[in-house]
């Protein structure tokens, strides 16, 4: 997995490509609880480059959203790729993650 931040204002961008597995889950976790430490509001994942997520990855993703909502914060999901969006729906992540069509709607 490739990890790039980058900042839209208020919002800190997280853009993956390639592979979130048992592998690279722990990279992005510790990435995730940094910006948590530092108190980042809104975090968005841009999943347009994401083809493959594991089971260690998502946990990473709900870990993240959970941690945002008890600190008043909002984490967002955007531009799901057609493989991640399937591994959404299968784990029916959309019912508890918000999800956006566009990395532009996430950020809004």
């Amino acid at each position: 997995m490739n990890l790039r931040e980058t900042r839209s204002g208020a919002v800190t961008v997280l853009t993956l490509s390639g592979r979130l597995d048992g592998l690279s889950a722990p990279t992005l976790e510790a990435h995730t609880t940094r910006l948590v430490a530092e108190d980042a509001k809104r975090l968005v994942f841009d999943c347009s480059e994401l083809n493959y997520i594991s089971s260690a990855g998502l946990r990473v993703f709900l870990a993240t959203a959970k941690q945002m909502q008890s600190l008043g914060g909002r984490c967002g999901f955007a531009a799901l790729s057609p493989a991640t969006r399937q591994i959404f729906q299968l784990s029916c992540l959309f019912e508890l993650l918000e999800v956006h069509d566009t990395l532009a709607d996430a950020c809004a």
